[in-house]
């Protein structure tokens, strides 16, 4: 499998960057206002400890010992910078609130383009990701983007700020000094280079892992039954061992690196200190003359504040290279998450849509403004004129050829002709195309060659939101949604009434043992209806698709989890529920589909047979052996 391109660092933080100004432009410039001014002002302390040393300094010099007239010029210095300090506690206090503010509000609306995304996606998508791993985007990708901006921007920030205002403060009181100090930043800088890179690689690889842990769970979650059944625990503990392991190694060792390069650089620090201090001692010994911008002799007031300035540049240095991991982590959920943003939609090149239809005294069809009842597929042609098609339910499949990879065809030349009203059923072995065949229908893929058409209309043509809502679909998997029992019926129709939900519930044989619930209609359901059997499940979900009251079904073993009894029951309401509408069945029951129409047996993505029952019957072919056991299926 082909690796995907990471995008470049520098494009990542400008496209976050730039996220984050549109979204919040006038709170992040005062919240970045404030960093900075609490930044400075924690910087300049060593010049006011200066300008105090300065004045004891002169004091002593004197010999007057006149400590109340040095007082009364050291005292306003103090207090500019007690009021400076009140400022920035100020200021720390409003960006602590307004970062809090943005981070949360950047994070709740990129969940909502994240899932408005995703819920254009096409299917295939979801095929080939692992839900546990999508999931993933949402908690450990979102938690990393958090800590990204709440904190580790907002202190590279800081530290920039103060170890360039610490800089300049340098170089104005000793240029040879602050040289020194530049030359030990250098080992640093190395050090955080050569370890952080490890660092980074290491945390890139441990979000990719944890994906992947978080995905089998997932998956191993909801085969939970599987696993009992089959005794497959041993086998699933050892699975998971091995994703489990591969997180652990890429965590191990990004967590190392990084912790081990925090006390490097703090101890580097601690040596450059130490020479500082040693250079400084003799530099005053030596009486060489200072270089500087301030044009001050070098003395024990200059450098006893630019020990502190030196102990104070190294420190943020290291704060720097602390917040190396959040920043890389950070930075690898959002490419995560941009690459989820970034994935292609689901194409819709459709014009014609569905609208609400009425008829004139001649029959012709036209455009209502209030819900009629009655459907029309409204085509607008390139001359400007639109025309109006009624809705009936005419579904032609004309020599279509599918795959679901290019160089591995599914279906050949499948042709089917269903008029409305018509019940046309597929039968065949598994995985000879009868699934495939609805899901073309409906586009959730679409076919490689031939032509689809829906009341003479190419459904290339029809928007896909307004082919969907025509049809009508059972699936073999029921799902159900955490609510209750009467919105999930309602889901199938979200403007119908409750009288209208209970009817469809009537009509699908589920009334019954939805009464005997604990709060009949409004028992919640959650996990997917697992306090109901999968019968019940299956019957909400046909109950679902006759409160929709589309024109065109389709049963994919709608019926394949009921017991005989029950199957009764339902095939009444089913029968009463497809008259006068398409609907195309698939079964493995042929029982269920005696009565159709016509009948079509598939055979390694072929139509190798079709006809009504008794015809195929009477031609003792492949259907013939299907029905009665004479067929072993391969």
């Amino acid at each position: 499998m082909n690796k995907v391109k990471q995008p470049k660092k520098t494009a990542t933080i400008k496209r976050l960057f730039l996220l984050l100004l549109r979204d919040n432009p006038v709170l992040l410039s005062i919240s970045a206002v404030c960093i900075i001014f609490a930044a400075v002002v924690s910087s300049i302390p060593a010049v006011f400890i200066q300008k105090v040393l300065a004045v004891i300094s002169a004091c002593l010099e004197s010999g007057s010992h006149d400590f109340a007239s040095a007082w009364q010029t050291i005292a306003p210095v103090l207090t500019k910078l007690v009021l400076l300090y009140m400022l920035s506690i100020g200021s720390i206090a409003v960006h602590s609130q307004l970062m809090a503010v943005i981070t949360q509000r950047f994070l709740c609306d990129t969940r909502d383009k994240m899932f408005n995304g995703m819920q254009n996606l096409p299917i295939r998508y979801f095929d080939r990701h692992k839900h546990g791993d999508i999931m993933s985007y949402y908690t450990n990708d979102i938690d990393a983007i958090r800590e990204l901006i709440s904190t580790a921007l907002p202190q590279l920030l800081q530290s920039s700020v103060i170890v360039l205002t610490v800089v300049s403060i340098m170089i104005y009181y000793s240029v040879p000094m602050t040289l020194i100090v530049l030359l030990g930043v250098t080992a640093m800088v190395f050090v955080s280079k050569k370890v952080g890179g490890g660092s980074a690689k290491y945390f890139i690889r441990q979000q990719q892992s944890m994906g992947k842990t978080e995905g089998y769970i997932q998956e191993m979650m909801n085969g939970q039954k599987v696993i009992k059944v089959f005794t497959h625990e041993k086998k699933a503990q050892e699975g998971f061992d091995t994703v489990n392991e591969a997180l652990f190694h890429d965590s191990f060792r990004a967590h190392a690196y990084a912790n081990t390069l925090g006390p490097i650089i703090m101890n580097i620090g601690n040596v450059l200190y130490v020479v500082c201090a040693t250079v400084g001692g003799l530099y005053l010994l030596s009486g060489l003359p200072n270089i500087s911008l301030s044009g001050l002799v070098f003395s024990i007031d200059i450098l006893v504040p630019f020990l502190n300035m030196t102990k104070q540049f190294t420190g943020n240095i290291n704060m720097v290279s602390q917040q190396i991991n959040a920043i890389v982590m950070g930075l690898a959920g959002a490419n995560r998450i941009f690459a989820l943003m970034d994935e292609k939609p689901e194409t819709d090149e459709g014009y014609v849509t569905l609208v609400d239809a009425t008829f004139d005294e001649d029959g012709a069809c036209h455009e209502a403004d209030t819900h009629t009842g009655h459907w029309a597929w409204k085509h607008p042609h390139a001359d400007g004129h639109i025309t109006y098609t009624p809705l009936a339910g005419d579904v032609t499949l004309d020599g279509v050829d599918f795959g679901y990879d290019e160089d591995k065809p599914v279906l050949h030349d499948i042709s089917v002709y269903a008029k409305p009203g018509q019940k046309v059923a597929f039968v065949g072995a598994t995985g000879a195309g009868k699934t495939t065949i609805t899901n073309l229908i409906n586009r959730f893929y679409d076919i490689a060659d031939g032509k689809i058409r829906y009341d003479g209309i190419n459904i290339n043509k029809i928007k896909k939101s307004d082919l969907r809502r025509s049809l009508g679909i059972v699936l073999q998997d029921t799902n159900l949604f955490t609510g209750t029992v009467l919105e999930n019926i309602r889901y199938g129709n979200l403007s119908a009434t409750d009288k209208q939900c209970r009817q469809a519930a009537a009509l699908a044989g589920a009334d019954d043992f939805i009464s005997r619930l604990p709060d009949g209609y409004h028992t919640v359901l959650s996990g997917n209806g697992a306090n109901l059997s999968q019968g019940q499940r299956q019957l909400l979900a046909i109950a679902r698709t006759a409160v929709a009251d589309p024109p065109v079904m389709i049963l994919d073993e709608a019926t394949s989890s009921i017991d005989t009894c029950t199957e009764a029951i339902v095939q009444r309401g089913m029968d009463q529920l497809m008259k006068g509408r398409t609907v195309f069945v698939i079964a493995h029951r042929l029982s269920t589909v005696k009565n159709a129409d016509v009948i079509m047996v598939l055979d390694h993505g072929r139509i190798i047979e079709r006809g009504s029952h008794k015809e195929l019957i009477s031609q003792k072919g492949t259907y013939y052996q299907l029905y009665t056991g004479a067929f072993e299926l391969e």
